[in-house]
């Protein structure tokens, strides 16, 4: 049987982001940096040849027609093929955490079904599909940490020093639309350049989401508190209720309360696919 197993979807931390303005339409437009990190989920996928899609949850339960379904099926409906795949889900990373869980996984399943299937479409076309599926999509087929602007389209790759951090889930998620529906939201932060960022990439700006964020989830909190008790200087990472601090030694985070998710990461320069499809096309 042909088959892709243990295909690596790692997650990403927001160092900073600003919104500085709103179209038209209602989309906000923003300034980001998003840093890939050693936190994986695993995926497996298997060749079916009666063109029909499966999936297998190895862990947390997903939602039945979840990213990685969708993913499957817009490649499907791109290309005409006629194959199918079993795909096999094993989630690490957290939902509604602000780590880009599930839009990393679709990343991944457009990567390797691109390879099973040997469509052979270059990075281009898989972008066309990833825009469909959500916003993040697209940066983690991208290969790189990237400095990220307008609805989160403009992507250019950045290089970034290596780090270790400590990354903290409590149980309780965020709901994206509720943090940008508020009426509270700063929208008009100014806009940055890369050269001031790039003087201190660790500790430049902020979330512009995380004073309303903190309002609908005391969780949030609660872990900055216990984060900055530690020393640490910490801050939520995009729209979820994940918090995180550079440690600059190592810290002990024995005494995490039971229910949140702790780790240490270490950022990536790339992604663990990056080449598995072609810049060229």
């Amino acid at each position: 049987m042909q088959a892709l197993y243990d295909v690596a979807a790692p997650a990403k931390l927001n160092l900073f982001l600003h919104i500085t303005g709103r179209r038209a339409d209602g989309y906000h437009l923003l300034q980001s940096v998003f840093m890939l990190i050693d936190w994986c989920d695993t995926l497996h996928f298997e060749l079916r040849s009666d063109g029909q899609l499966s999936r297998e949850d190895l862990s947390t339960p997903l939602p039945p027609d979840d990213l990685v379904l969708r993913a499957a099926r817009a490649l499907q409906a791109a290309t005409g093929t006629p194959q199918g795949a079993h795909i096999g889900v094993l989630k690490s990373i957290p939902a509604q955490a602000g780590m880009g869980g599930g839009s990393s996984d679709a990343a991944s399943c457009l990567l390797a079904l691109n390879r099973l299937w040997k469509l052979n479409l270059p990075l281009a076309q898989l972008h066309t599909i990833a825009l469909q599926l959500g916003a993040d999509v697209p940066f983690f087929l991208g290969g790189s940490n990237a400095w990220v602007e307008g609805i989160g389209e403009k992507i250019t790759p950045i290089s970034l020093p290596p780090a270790r951090f400590a990354v903290v889930k409590p149980p309780e998620g965020l709901d994206t639309k509720l943090i940008f529906s508020s009426r509270d939201l700063k929208r008009d932060s100014d806009s940055a350049i890369l050269a001031g960022f790039a003087a201190q990439p660790y500790y430049f700006g902020t979330n512009d989401l995380q004073p309303v964020a903190q309002n609908l989830c005391p969780a949030v909190n609660q872990v900055l508190a216990w984060l900055e008790g530690k020393g640490l200087n910490a801050r939520m990472t995009g729209s979820g209720s994940a918090v995180f601090a550079q440690m600059l030694s190592d810290v002990s985070l024995s005494d995490v309360p039971g229910t949140w998710q702790v780790r240490k990461c270490s950022n990536m320069d790339v992604h663990p696919l990056k080449g598995w499809a072609s810049s060229d096309g």
